[in-house]
């Protein structure tokens, strides 16, 4: 199974949080062609699309991959520390459901916001920070039973994966400044802010936002197949590749 669960913006676009950079107008029409051209990437890739319900009155829906972390056959759904979006779940509950996925939960006071965590093989980073406490991550160690859990301090950024990804062969890249460093393997410098973000498509198959050039070329270099994708609108909301998506059953 190769799915990828999107949630299309809404018409609350525009209200959505930002937190360590300044406001700008968001325009909503763009929004929604950048989401489809987006969702094409994802299908040209190889990746089923599938649409996550709307929830129109939480204007950060369309960041679907922070209301859960699927891991196997199972989808752990998040509890943000922003309760403006805990209305999200639902709908990625439905979503998860209908892939035939177990759902479990983080319950109180454990918050968790699945843009905290990163799965490298057999390890699953998770960003201990703003959205994400330590009853969270507690919550979802025991959740994924067997799997190496590494909480990771965050500073300055919204997410772990706002600061650091992994590449195709596990390879760490990112913002050292902005992540503990100390409790990670080799963390590979992005030659600019938007390359630490990265999605894997497939074992030799990379998507990067349009704003990282510099990053999109070194990997290129890398012998790797870069797809880039212009996601202005949603990195005026402090999002990016990653969080526009979750991934059920890596291709290849």
């Amino acid at each position: 199974m190769s799915v990828a669960l999107v949630r299309r913006p809404g018409p609350r676009l525009a209200e959505g949080l930002v937190t360590h950079i300044g406001r700008t107008a968001v325009d909503t029409a763009r929004a929604a062609r950048q989401h489809a051209a987006y969702e094409q990437a994802l299908r040209a890739a190889g990746w089923e699309v599938r649409a996550v319900p709307a929830a129109d009155g939480c204007p950060d829906a369309v960041f679907v991959e922070d209301t859960m972390v699927v891991c196997g056959g199972t989808a752990v759904l998040g509890r943000s520390a922003a309760p403006s979006r805990r209305g999200e779940l639902a709908g990625a509950e439905a979503a998860a459901r209908g892939l035939g996925l177990r759902v479990e939960r983080i319950e109180g006071p454990g918050l968790l916001d699945g843009g905290d965590v990163l799965q490298v093989g057999d390890t699953v980073y998770v960003g201990r920070g703003a959205r994400t406490n330590e009853e969270g991550i507690c919550g979802l160690a025991h959740l994924l039973g067997g799997r190496r859990v590494v909480p990771v301090d965050t500073a300055g950024v919204l997410h772990l994966k706002s600061a650091m990804t992994a590449l195709p062969d596990g390879t760490l890249i990112g913002l050292p400044e902005h992540v503990d460093t100390s409790v990670l393997p080799l963390l590979r410098v992005a030659p600019e802010p938007a390359g630490a973000h990265v999605v894997v498509l497939g074992p030799e198959h990379v998507l990067v936002s349009a704003a990282a050039p510099r990053t999109a070329a070194l990997l290129a270099a890398d012998g790797l197949r870069v797809t880039s994708v212009d996601i202005g609108e949603f990195e005026a909301l402090e999002g990016c590749v990653t969080c526009l998506s979750v991934l059920v059953g890596p291709r290849g």
